[in-house]
């Protein structure tokens, strides 16, 4: 069985399939790149002021709906046809007024349009494991969102600076067939010898970089730009 962490499908396997694979299936990850404190800082902040709250006590601009929890982890059972499974952590689960609910990525970026498509499988693989639980209580997603914050005025009082991060709501159409498909893709992956590496993965280039230093003189001409 291999094991699916939602995070790594916006980047690491559309990335590089060789790293992706090295991952899941050796435990070899990429060096970790974290995320700079402050945006943490500010991601957690917002998560936690909004647990129990509606919605739209942030803005009437976002549906109606209370957040019950923040930081769930989930444990699927096999996907479908296929030996991966889903385990990973969400940010936000509301509670919709007709009981269903909605499962919401916060994110403090820029609110493009493009994300929706980025991040459509990484929620769509939340979604499995909310409603397919290995263990627990499942629950049943009917929305799909990200929850954006981005930067928008300043203003200086009582000494200090007030920054303005109006919310954007971006709402991800719900596609369960292009899920399964994709988990069958990735588990045929995983089942196969090791893919070749991507050759716009620059992990890979810095690895054999680092191997042409070690074990050949290579001169500094032929050094790679990052």
């Amino acid at each position: 069985m291999f094991k699916l962490s939602p995070s790594d499908f916006a980047y690491l396997y559309e990335e590089c399939k060789l790293c992706y694979c090295l991952k899941v299936k050796k435990g070899i990850t990429q060096p970790s790149m974290p995320m700079p404190g402050v945006f943490s800082a500010i991601n957690t902040r917002i998560q936690g002021s909004l647990v129990g709250k509606n919605l739209k006590t942030l803005s009437d601009d976002l549906p109606d709906g209370e957040v019950v929890n923040q930081e769930g982890w989930v444990d699927s059972i096999l996907v479908p046809e296929t030996s991966v499974f889903i385990k990973g952590k969400y940010d936000l689960l509301v509670k919709n007024p007709d009981n269903s609910h909605t499962l919401v990525d916060l994110k403090i970026s820029s609110p493009n349009i493009d994300k929706i498509e980025k991040y459509k499988t990484q929620l769509g693989a939340y979604k499995f494991a909310l409603e397919n639980p290995k263990n627990g209580n499942s629950y049943k997603i009917t929305k799909l969102a990200l929850l954006i914050f981005y930067p928008d005025t300043v203003n200086f009082t009582d000494n200090s600076a007030m920054v303005s991060f109006p919310p954007k709501w971006l709402e991800i159409p719900i596609d369960d067939k292009s899920f399964l498909e994709l988990m069958k893709d990735i588990d045929e992956l995983l089942k196969s010898p090791l893919p070749q590496e991507s050759k716009a993965c620059k992990w890979c280039q810095y690895r054999h970089l680092g191997e042409d230093f070690t074990h050949e003189n290579v001169s500094e001409k032929d050094t790679i730009n990052f």
